[in-house]
């Protein structure tokens, strides 16, 4: 987990990959990170440097970007979530940007999601058409791209799209699925007890597949 100034769910990733799927996981302040010291990397959610200018913006131009492009030239599994979204698609990671919910408010509620295409290390345990649930909690997480996305794997907003986000887009990844970005919150769903009344525990999947890709290989 790489930690900004702002970051604040990387201790909820940390939580998740070590008492749910047994991996091992540590939170490295930003201006310590080294790439290839760690078999995955994970830009968690928050509001690195107060989402000045715009989300993600500062995080995306720091020098550790350059140490996360490398790792992912040499194929170490990426994964941005909510603001760590932000900062891959401003960083040039991912294609596409994130801006202001079109109702102008912050969001932060459950919602039901499709994946189409999963392939690669995060969604390795998806399947075609898998529906799952899970939070967000974002004020800029409308997905802008100049077109539908017919190759890379994507997640999509299933029954309502709750920001505006262009072809119902919340979360995309690279084309063969080693980097990925999601507005929703998979480590918020990965347990039962804080799933409400209705719902699933979606973001097992994402790792779970994680642990099985890094025993398995993709």
């Amino acid at each position: 987990m790489i930690k900004f100034p702002g970051t604040n769910a990387d201790l909820d990733v940390v939580w998740v990959l070590r008492n749910v799927v047994s991996l091992d996981a540590s939170v490295v302040w930003f201006k310590e990170f080294k790439g290839k010291s760690y078999d995955a990397i994970v830009l968690p959610g928050g509001f690195s440097y107060g989402d000045w200018l715009r989300a993600g913006a500062i995080a995306a131009r720091s020098k550790v970007i350059d140490e996360v492009i490398d790792a992912s030239s040499n194929g170490v599994p990426i994964l941005g979530i909510c603001n760590g979204f932000q900062i891959l698609t401003e960083a040039g990671l991912l294609p596409g940007a994130l801006i202001t919910n079109d109702s102008g408010k912050f969001l932060c509620k459950w919602v039901k999601v499709r994946v189409k295409r999963p392939r690669g290390p995060w969604l390795k345990l998806a399947y075609d058409d898998m529906t799952v649930d899970m939070p967000i909690a974002h004020g800029e997480g409308r997905y802008y791209i100049d077109s539908e996305v017919e190759h890379s794997p994507v997640i999509k907003y299933y029954g309502h799209n709750p920001n505006g986000s262009l072809f119902d887009i919340a979360g995309i990844a690279s084309n063969d699925g080693l980097v990925m970005g999601l507005m929703p919150h998979p480590e918020r769903a990965a347990e039962p007890e804080l799933v409400p009344t209705g719902y699933t525990a979606g973001g097992l999947v994402v790792w779970r597949s994680l642990a099985t890709s890094l025993k398995e290989g993709w």
